[in-house]
């Protein structure tokens, strides 16, 4: 389905808003079959231009001004110099499933901008603030510098965490990302709540929602959500600002419809509550095969991996092992 992020989880229960719960190791997590390399432009420009074309379109039958979706490049099956060559296209928000990659990603994002002067967006507003961004900056009273010391460089580059993170590896995540689109437990809030605490910064989440109910999703369930985005709504350091989804794997882009509705259906009801402080404003959805509807149902970021960068076996990697989420 793409290449962002995966989808899948070892058995165990579902996350909570209550409290902690118990999991053990988990099984490595199987990766959905990306789009068939057949069916993609051959270049990385031309794979990118497309895909920036399809959000035009999208959100203009929807009524939308393309300027107000944000594009999230997935660099899961990414080569070092296709993130170079975006960078060099205009592209600026990129996004990572794994802790560690992204990590990896950010140092090789750090140092390209440092070396080159990168050319402004050619995306004439897709990639630009859609008014997400603006005037939210995560570190307290201190504008974005560089990537690494804030979450943001100083040209513009933001890393989204779009993956399970595990709370032993949200410390160093923190360090890099402006947005964490998969807080789904009240363990891992409260992690980053003390996390942010020591920094004396604040740090943007979106809350995950399994909307589609299946079970191998990671995912706050639905029942939970609004409880759960209450206690995130009373942390200080917390900012949620909205909620991500996945749809079910399908061939057939209209089968995501269902979760992504009812997904935009949660999202507008919580809007009218005011759970947060913070502007509750993003709605995180669509991958590689589905972003299209996802726009048509009210995503205003979208997640895209191989339907920029193509598929690359030699790229392939295994995802993270689970580990005891007591460390």
């Amino acid at each position: 389905m793409g290449a962002s992020q995966s989808s899948s989880k070892s058995k165990t229960n579902g996350p909570s808003n209550s409290g902690p719960s118990t999991t053990g190791k988990s099984k490595p997590v199987q990766v959905a079959a990306p789009i068939k390399p057949a069916a993609l432009p051959a270049t990385l420009e031309e794979r990118y231009q497309l895909v920036c074309s399809k959000i035009e379109n999208a959100a203009k039958k929807a009524g939308r001004r393309a300027g107000d979706i944000i594009l999230v490049a997935v660099t899961k099956y990414a080569e070092p110099e296709q993130i170079r060559g975006l960078l060099q296209m205009g592209h600026r928000d990129f996004g990572e499933n794994r802790a560690q990659v992204l990590v990896q990603h950010a140092a090789i994002v750090e140092e390209f901008v440092a070396r080159q002067r990168l050319l402004p967006s050619l995306r004439k507003g897709i990639e630009g603030e859609a008014g997400l961004f603006q005037a939210n900056q995560p570190k307290i009273g201190t504008p974005p510098t560089t990537v690494g010391t804030t979450a943001t460089s100083s040209a513009g580059v933001r890393w989204h965490m779009i993956g399970h993170l595990q709370r032993n590896k949200a410390k160093k995540v923190v360090e890099f990302v402006r947005l964490i689109h998969s807080v789904d437990s009240l363990r891992l809030a409260e992690e980053l709540q003390a996390i942010a605490v020591k920094k004396d910064q604040q740090i943007e989440v979106l809350l995950q929602v399994n909307c589609s109910g299946e079970e191998q999703k990671y995912g706050c369930p639905m029942p939970a959500a609004i409880p759960l985005a209450q206690q995130l709504g009373e942390m200080v350091n917390i900012r949620l600002r909205g909620l991500m989804t996945m749809a079910a794997e399908s061939d057939n882009p209209e089968d995501a419809r269902p979760a992504f509705a009812r997904c935009r259906e949660l999202f507008e009801e919580m809007r009218t509550m005011r759970l947060t402080e913070a502007p509750f404003n993003i709605l995180s959805m669509g991958m590689s095969n589905d972003y299209e509807v996802a726009i048509s149902e009210g995503a205003n970021i979208v997640r895209v991996g191989t339907a920029i960068f193509g598929f690359n076996p030699n790229a392939a990697r295994h995802e993270e092992l689970a580990e005891d989420d007591e460390a």
